[in-house]
């Protein structure tokens, strides 16, 4: 029995160490190893739990001291670490029961009821409790400031955070909550900077943390769930940090946050993490962006947003998922009583019966823009009333919620133009957007969509440059980060009324940025400029200018390693097509020199165009909606009969070649 005491005394060293280097599953094993000599070791038990508790596996911990309990049921600092655990792992109402039968440790025991309130939503409760120890409780403070943040009172919960800050010193989790709080304030510059202060203490302090070790080909060791990587609050600062660059509009710096974030593989992930790379990588990877969403949605907890971007993304045009958003919603009542606010629900019903009937959908919509239409007439009497008195702290508050409610009844606005846009009823498409003229002729929305239906008139190209020319000259410098078709619209519009410097100098401007952005990255398509030279191709083949017309468009997919695409071909086949037309009813006639560049032009393309589909990817009808079956999103057709560019280019070489003979 001595000699066995004398081996559990080097065992209990090795642990310790191994314990004090973080090299927590190690320490496991010895534990585990121990404990099938001594099955009730009250030091290996307890061990045991703390190192469960401290790889996050907190159902492992609580049942490592709920045995402790049992075994010792006079030691209440077991039922203390029990209940600690039963809150960890979401089992708050048994965290609950256990916290009423400890008589001892009052303050912690408070302050952990506190914060089980405030997971169960009762926040009424959890500032009931936590009065009891605030004024001389730094953990009462920080819990005091994350009740001011749920109730949205950010300013007094940002307070209490500095507070706690100026007497703890700088930690982590207080830093990203201060954050937090300035996001929520949208004090974007200063919630940057204290995210800045997590990043350089996690890299300084971690290094095995692998921050922004993220290099392209590069598989980097996932660092795990680990006890190190939670009290960094590295993963929280990343998430924030990119849904800061997505709001402000830089798409590319929010999916490069979550790329520099400590490496993990999916199944580790957060719910947060996958839900912000879910979003954000969308627009290249909706297969995997729909299967994360759904995945979520069947294993709460998930971020409250969840159920209405997926809903939301299903409805998207270039998705067009209506069928499964109305199945989601059917079958998801409860989280649409708990996750949808009203306007939301009643913009997505409207959006889904807009497919089966244009005038009932137009109706709920504009009950909907009405309802927003008074809102936002409210607050702006408010700011009004408001402006240069004394109450700025008002004024602010109206403001802010203004930009808010015109957030919403844009969307509304944009879904009832869309419904005669696609009627191509341009003249009521205009009275739509100009009813709302008092309400929002400043935002960049409603300017883009006056100016693209200016554009689809005859002969109001000019007023079409009124609008289109702002937007280009705001981006500066990037004027890649203006959509294609803004860019391809105002030269066109330019050329149309006799403006044919600038458009040039607008091209030259973009070929000028696509050889920076080619240099800087020579992988990354660029094709705003051919899509410039397509429109204006386009629009000289309209007006039965086809030599030069052509000639653009055949300039355009030059080089066409790069740019043949499957839209880029749709847009000039439909050019080449109308040739054929215009020559088969011979109301025109080529030169000798055309047809040798359309011939060249063919071959290239049968060249390039060998494995370039010309239909875009189907989407079968037994998609299962909770995500099991995700993958049937992006199943490409690949059957035989599907035409490739290299098919259509010779058909059309055949018709050129017949029209000649």
């Amino acid at each position: 029995m001595k000699s066995r005491v004398m081996v559990w005394g080097q065992i209990t060293t090795i642990i310790y160490m191994l314990i004090r280097d973080l090299k927590h599953n190690q320490a496991i094993k010895l534990l585990e190893e121990q404990l099938l000599v001594f099955p009730e070791s009250q030091a290996a038990l307890s061990l045991l739990g703390y190192c469960y508790y401290m790889l996050c596996d907190f159902h492992a911990s609580a049942s490592m001291y709920e045995k402790l309990i049992r075994l010792y049921p006079n030691e209440e600092k077991y039922k203390v670490y029990h209940a600690q655990a039963l809150f960890k792992a979401d089992m708050l109402v048994e965290a609950g029961k256990t916290c009423l039968t400890i008589e001892g440790y009052q303050q912690r025991i408070t302050n952990l009821r506190a914060c089980i309130h405030y997971e169960q939503g009762d926040i009424t409760s959890s500032r009931m409790v936590l009065e009891q120890s605030i004024y001389d409780d730094q953990d009462g403070f920080v819990n005091l400031g994350c009740c001011h943040y749920k109730e949205g009172n950010y300013m007094e919960a940002y307070s209490k955070f500095i507070e706690a800050m100026n007497v703890m010193g700088f930690q982590p989790e207080l830093a990203y909550n201060k954050a937090l709080c300035l996001y929520r304030m949208k004090h974007f510059v200063q919630a940057m900077k204290a995210l800045t202060e997590i990043f350089e203490q996690g890299v300084r302090e971690h290094p095995e943390l692998s921050v922004g070790s993220h290099m392209e080909g590069m598989e980097l060791r996932s660092v795990g769930n680990s006890r190190t990587l939670k009290d960094s609050a590295l993963v929280e600062a990343f998430n924030l940090k990119a849904a800061i660059e997505y709001i402000n509009g830089d798409f590319d710096a929010a999916k490069e946050a979550l790329i520099d974030m400590p490496p993990r593989v999916e199944e580790e992930l957060d719910s947060i993490t996958l839900h912000n790379q879910a979003l954000m990588n969308m627009d290249t990877d909706p297969t995997a962006g729909f299967r994360k969403l759904n995945f979520l949605l069947q294993n709460p907890p998930f971020p409250p947003e969840t159920f209405g971007n997926l809903l939301l993304l299903y409805c998207k045009p270039c998705h067009g998922f209506y069928d499964i958003a109305a199945d989601v919603m059917a079958e998801n009542a409860d989280l649409i009583f708990k996750h949808l606010s009203q306007d939301l629900y009643d913009f997505l019903d409207a959006t889904i019966l807009m497919q089966t009937s244009t005038e009932e959908a137009y109706v709920k919509f504009n009950e909907l823009a009405n309802r927003h239409g008074e809102v936002l007439l409210r607050l702006t009497k408010q700011i009004q009333d408001t402006r240069g008195s004394r109450e700025q702290d008002v004024h602010k508050t109206a403001v802010s919620e203004y930009e808010e409610a015109l957030k919403r009844y844009i969307p509304v606005l944009m879904a009832m133009a869309k419904i005669w846009w696609d009627k191509e009823n341009y003249i009521q498409v205009e009275r739509v957007l100009h009813q709302a003229a008092d309400l929002c002729s400043e935002h960049d929305i409603w300017k883009l969509n006056v100016a693209h239906n200016l554009f689809m008139h005859d002969n109001r190209y000019k007023e079409a440059v009124h609008y289109y020319e702002p937007i280009v000259k705001k981006a500066g410098d990037r004027v890649l980060s203006v959509t294609a078709i803004v860019l391809a619209n105002l030269c066109v519009s330019y050329i149309m009324t006799s403006r044919n410097e600038e458009a040039e100098d607008l091209m030259r401007k973009i070929e000028k940025e696509e050889e920076r952005a080619h240099y800087e990255d020579p992988r990354k398509p660029n094709l705003h400029l051919c899509i410039v030279n397509l429109v204006i191709g386009t629009l000289y083949c309209t007006k039965q200018n086809f030599e030069f017309g052509i000639s653009r468009i055949i300039k355009s997919l030059d080089p066409y390693a790069k740019k043949l695409e499957m839209d880029t071909w749709f847009y000039a086949k439909r050019c080449f097509l109308a040739l054929v037309d215009n020559l088969a009813k011979q109301m025109i006639v080529l030169k000798d020199a055309t047809y040798v560049d359309i011939d060249e032009f063919l071959e290239a393309a049968e060249l390039h165009g060998k494995n370039i589909k010309t239909q875009a990817s189907s989407v079968t009808n037994n998609v299962d909606v909770e995500g099991n079956n995700i993958e049937a999103f992006s199943k490409p057709l690949s059957s035989p009969q599907t035409p490739t560019v290299l098919q259509e280019a010779r058909l059309l070489k055949l018709m050129f070649l017949k029209l000649r003979e």
